[in-house]
């Protein structure tokens, strides 16, 4: 995985930066950062379920990745005074593997599942019953010898997180009876989230700094803890350990991250398209091969805030490069296109 991967997915380097990660996440929603929709919701649903000694309803969250979708489901969890189990759905191949999980939770429990939509169809089925009527049905056995097992279950809250909502079947997204999209935040609170983990990394940072970083993390707080580990490594080697809009933008510039966030991957993917294909239109798998990424990566973790700032457009033949995409690159937009 590149530099640049590293800089957009935000995973882990090693175990200390793990460790830190964890000490970077909220514990309540009064603690939780932006999301001010889905908080004043969950605040609400939360407080009547707690009034009525039930467990909450079943959680959707969705939205692009490094948004907090799993620091929002322990949150949740922290907020009902329940335990969690995390898995996700990949890592649930079989039937006996949901069982398990389920009979580990006690009554109110929250069992959240990442990538739910990548759950295997057969462990999605017998998911059904378990979050509408509380009870799952086993085969024990085998041959002739075998027979179902009718196996109850406390009552439960399911949270489920997905990248792509569209994904999931009809079925299971119906059982969900809370649903909420998780948005790119704003710079200003992107700022403060970096001046809160600037404070748990003990480095010092002033104002200018913490904008710098938060204006070019791409709406996503996972991204900007991860600029702000490496402009404070270039702070501390370059300069005198302080975060100031000077250390930001000569590291940044580094770490080629432009003035509006986009990375080499980014770039590379709208000069290819803009060089090679006229700015588009050009199909997905096509920009893909040409950068040297799976087409799922491209959609679900580049494409994503490309739209969002209005530098590409998805049309019927594929996506294109607009005129302000081609503006932040500095080049020219083709006359016989207006």
């Amino acid at each position: 995985m590149t530099f640049e991967e590293r800089i957009v997915s935000g995973e882990s380097e090693d175990g200390v930066e793990i460790t830190i990660e964890k000490s970077l996440r909220p514990q309540t929603l009064a603690q939780y950062i932006g999301q001010d929709k889905v908080k004043k919701e969950l605040t609400i649903y939360i407080e009547a379920a707690k009034n009525r000694e039930e467990a909450l309803d079943h959680v959707l969250l969705y939205g692009p990745p490094g948004l907090g979708k799993t620091t929002m489901a322990m949150v949740i969890a922290n907020e009902m005074q329940v335990g969690i189990r995390t898995t996700s759905g990949p890592a649930i191949e079989k039937a006996g593997d949901l069982v398990a999980l389920l009979n580990e939770l006690e009554a109110g429990d929250v069992l959240f599942i990442d990538e739910i939509h990548r759950m295997p169809r057969m462990v999605e089925e017998m998911l059904y019953s378990a979050m509408e009527d509380f009870f799952v049905d086993i085969i024990v056995g085998q041959g002739p010898s075998a027979h179902p097992v009718h196996f109850p279950l406390p009552p439960f809250t399911l949270i489920g997180a997905t990248t792509r909502a569209g994904l999931l079947s009809a079925p299971l997204r119906d059982r969900f009876g809370i649903v909420s999209h998780m948005e790119y935040y704003p710079v200003k609170d992107l700022k403060e989230i970096v001046i809160r983990s600037a404070d748990v990394f003990q480095t010092k940072i002033n104002d200018t700094g913490a904008h710098e970083i938060a204006r070019r993390s791409r709406g996503t707080p996972r991204i900007a803890n991860r600029l702000l580990k490496r402009v404070r490594d270039y702070a501390q080697v370059e300069g005198e350990g302080e975060v100031s809009q000077r250390m930001a933008d000569e590291a940044l510039a580094l770490l080629r991250v432009d003035q509006e966030g986009l990375d080499y991957v980014d770039q590379k993917m709208m000069t290819t398209m803009i060089e090679l294909y006229r700015g588009g239109p050009v199909g997905l798998s096509t920009i893909a091969a040409n950068i040297g990424e799976e087409t799922e990566t491209v959609e679900d973790m580049y494409e994503p805030y490309l739209l969002q700032m209005g530098f590409l457009q998805r049309t019927p033949r594929g996506r294109i490069v607009t005129p302000l995409g081609y503006e932040h690159l500095g080049y020219s937009y083709p006359t016989e296109k207006i």
